[in-house]
């Protein structure tokens, strides 16, 4: 296995306009872009303890959180950095579970998972009494920071997220699924009351400067369909990311949406009524990006999709040829972003992450 301190050698330069161009698939780019859905906070730790990212930077500035990312992003090779607004989201309980992961030095105290049984809405009364956030208290002093510090040649990508994520979050998966049959009007009062405030964070986000890549998201999958009937994703959830897909446009916006699990009865409404420019999330036992991009790829970016499994326990050389392969197919004509297939956990060993970002950096040249 390559020293970690040795990978990443060669220095890439961000190129926010590049990205963009290669998201809406304005040709085959002159270098891999890479994105993600997120890093965990423990990779990053890692990182730093390797290379030493943010050793320059006041632990006591007030901002230290935000030009410790713009440094980290900036160090892997990203062009843009995650941002989003400030409000109370919609609050659920979540069960704490230990954490699993493999570096014991940073393991955080718990991951928290949401109940699928019960969440805190399950009839017309937990409707009328959940405290629902007030679109008038939501405020961007993070995103308006970034755009003034951020460096020319870097971005913003902001997420308005997750419809039917949320609903199922705020039900319990097992009493949204009774629901649809035993309260189907307080299903499609929750559907148009979490859309329409999600919205909201969609109209603020359009406004913003540096912002122009909004990344909606919705896990709506499993390994084999839909986790409600397609249809009714169809009817309910998706016309709300249509909406603000338009608005995204509108504005002169790129919309990706994040979406995990099995969607092949969703995609064609997600391309051509939707009209996303970009999907991310990829696993290889329901489809490998390789194929998705034969499929979708003269109609749709694809993002990420090196399998996170396959990251936790491939080779160093089993990585780079993966990594290489992809590319292959997946770079001719743009709309490819290098990543991983869902997000960098903190369970993935440091070490192949960066050999993935390090072998993308080679690719080419």
């Amino acid at each position: 296995m390559t020293d970690a301190k040795q990978l990443l050698k060669i220095k890439i330069e961000p190129d926010y306009e590049a990205l963009k161009a290669n998201l809406l698939r304005k040709g085959t780019p002159y270098r891999v872009h890479y994105m993600e859905l997120f890093e965990d906070y423990e990779i990053k730790l890692a990182v730093n303890e390797i290379f030493g990212v943010w050793d320059t930077i006041d632990e006591n500035d007030p901002y230290c959180h935000l030009k410790r990312e713009i440094e980290m992003q900036r160090f892997l090779g990203y062009d843009c950095v995650a941002g989003g607004v400030e409000w109370s989201g919609f609050p659920r309980d979540t069960i704490p579970v230990e954490d699993s992961n493999i570096v014991a030095s940073q393991r955080r105290q718990a991951r928290n998972w949401t109940n699928e049984h019960r969440g805190p809405i399950g009839s017309w009364e937990d409707f009328e009494k959940y405290p629902w956030p007030d679109p008038k208290s939501i405020r961007t002093d993070t995103l308006e920071w970034l755009a003034r510090n951020l460096p020319d040649n870097m971005g913003i990508y902001a997420g308005c997220h997750s419809v039917f994520e949320q609903v199922t979050w705020l039900f319990g998966y097992e009493t949204l699924c009774m629901s649809l049959y035993d309260q189907p009007e307080l299903v499609d009062a929750m559907f148009e009351r979490i859309g329409s405030l999600l919205y909201e964070v969609a109209k603020v986000l359009v406004q913003m400067d540096k912002v122009d890549i909004l990344f909606g998201g919705d896990d709506m999958g499993f390994k084999t369909a839909t986790m409600i009937s397609a249809q009714t994703l169809i009817e309910k959830s998706l016309p709300w990311h249509k909406k603000m897909a338009a608005l995204a446009h509108k504005h002169g916006k790129i919309y990706i949406l994040h979406a995990c699990g099995n969607l092949d009865e969703l995609m064609e409404v997600l391309i051509e009524e939707v009209k996303l420019d970009g999907r991310h999330s990829f696993e290889d036992e329901i489809e490998p990006v390789t194929e998705a991009k034969r499929k979708y790829g003269d109609r749709i970016a694809l993002l990420g999709g090196i399998d996170v499994n396959f990251l936790c326990l491939a080779s160093e050389l089993e990585i780079r040829k993966r990594v290489r392969d992809t590319l292959d197919i997946c770079m001719p004509g743009g709309g490819y972003c290098l990543g991983s297939g869902n997000s960098v956990a903190n369970y993935i060993p440091v070490e192949n992450y960066l050999i993935m970002l390090d072998e993308g950096r080679k690719y080419g040249l």
